[in-house]
């Protein structure tokens, strides 16, 4: 239906008479007569009842009437977006994030999407579990949630994904950072420092070790992400982690990451999620540029 009858049988409702919405939308009387006489037509069914004083909706008026209303927030709504997008307001982008992921890809994509974007508003939770991120995205306090493996959840749509693969982290002066590759048998000759039970990593893991005879020097169990990539930097010790992980750190090399025999077939999947509700436009703005930098790591 055309935008102008639309609104003309919206404000006829709320105003109760047409010469009343005529005055509200400053429109001759006969112009919005004949707009809803042509929908009624096309209709093939009256949508007022004009045999009383008052001027009342059909069954068929009131079907429409949710169509007519529900196209007006849609209109709203659309508007309101592309003002975001123009410029022309303040937005906001949120995200929830895995605590690992704060000190590397999305600082780094925020930063880029914040000069493209100087009046945007961001906003930024570090959250524990995988739970606790879909919680948030599903709420609406976040657009969007990044962690690694998240499991399947109604409601809940899977925008990118890129996989990651699980190595062995370690300071540049280690022993074994100029190799190209390493047993995992090798790296339990040095301390670990390893994720623990609570994050995703851990079952990958406790899996190969357990295939190995010999025992790890466990140096530090630890739930941080940041911890972890600290502790490799400043002793012997190694910790496995993606190359997302520890992204800033290979660049100003101060940490190495040496793929593991015993990890290659286990990958992880870097995912960014959002939920099936209407999408906040600066948003899928910032989810295109972090795209493009997920696609180039």
């Amino acid at each position: 239906m055309h935008a102008r009858v639309i609104r003309y049988l919206n404000e006829v409702v709320r105003s109760g008479s047409i010469r009343a919405a005529s005055e509200k939308l400053h429109v001759a009387p006969s112009a919005i007569s004949r707009q809803i006489k042509a929908l009624e037509d096309e209709l093939g069914t009256p949508v007022f009842n004009r045999g009383s004083r008052d001027l009342t909706l059909t069954s068929a008026g009131e079907l429409l009437l949710v169509h007519v209303r529900q196209t007006l927030r849609e209109e709203s709504r659309t508007r309101a977006q592309i003002e975001d997008l123009k410029g022309l307001r303040r937005g906001s982008v949120s995200l929830a994030i895995m605590s690992g992921l704060a000190g590397n890809i999305v600082p780094r994509s925020l930063i880029a999407f914040r000069k493209a974007n100087p009046r945007a508003e961001l906003k930024v939770k570090l959250l524990p579990t995988d739970e606790a991120i879909l919680d948030s995205v599903a709420s609406g306090d976040a657009d969007f949630g990044i962690g690694f493996d998240f499991p399947e959840r109604f409601g809940m749509r899977v925008m990118s994904t890129a996989l990651a693969q699980l190595g062995a982290i370690m300071s540049a002066s280690h022993p074994l950072s100029q190799r190209s590759s390493v047993r995992l048998s090798e790296c339990l000759d040095f301390p670990l420092i390893l994720a623990d039970e609570t994050l995703v990593i851990r079952p990958y893991l406790d899996r190969a070790i357990a295939q190995l005879r010999g025992h790890p020097q466990v140096m530090m169990e630890t739930n941080s992400i940041e911890i972890m990539r600290s502790m490799a930097i400043g002793s012997e010790g190694i910790t496995f982690l993606t190359k997302f992980d520890v992204e800033r750190e290979l660049q100003n090399d101060t940490l190495k990451y040496v793929p593991v025999q015993e990890l290659i077939e286990h990958s992880q999947r870097l995912m960014v999620v959002r939920s099936e509700r209407y999408p906040n436009a600066l948003a899928n703005v910032y989810f295109e540029g972090l795209q493009n930098i997920l696609t180039k790591s």
